[in-house]
């Protein structure tokens, strides 16, 4: 079976579904952790690496790194150590932690579960509206 991207923006938009998933459940996870002692919230930075790699998509990326020349196609490629495509888990500064250490605030973590399921069906929505276009130009060719 052939799989066709419909457009340029499919994979990243497919990207920024699974980084929504993972968001949603680092959230759920800091509600259920809310009364352990010391518990720091967590949360977790994909919006930077998906922005980077819009701009690589369509050639604006503002990245100053020098390429490594290859003159010949036995050498090996530059090694990166620092992967940008992957999300950066961090913990969330800022907020007063109780006096058990535990900085879970539930307002700001429903808060954060409402505005990710938001984005996360506007994908979804996004998605399901660049198939049915993909579809009905197909169905269309098909008809003449």
């Amino acid at each position: 079976m052939v799989v066709y991207d419909s457009t340029k923006s499919k994979p990243l938009m497919e990207a920024a579904l699974n980084a929504r998933a993972q968001r949603q459940d680092m959230i759920s996870g800091n509600i259920a952790n809310i009364d352990t002692p010391l518990y720091k919230a967590r949360d977790i930075d994909f919006e930077s690496s998906l922005v980077e790699k819009t701009k690589e998509m369509y050639g604006k990326s503002d990245i100053k790194e020098l390429k490594m020349a290859q003159t010949n196609g036995k050498h090996m490629s530059a090694y990166h150590s620092v992967d940008n495509s992957k999300p950066t888990i961090f913990l969330r500064d800022g907020h007063m932690a109780r006096n058990d250490g535990n900085t879970v605030d539930l307002d700001i973590e429903t808060t954060e579960l409402s505005k990710n399921s938001v984005m996360f069906n506007a994908l979804t929505a996004a998605l399901k509206k660049n198939s049915l276009i993909f579809k009905s130009v197909l169905e269309a060719s098909a008809k003449v």
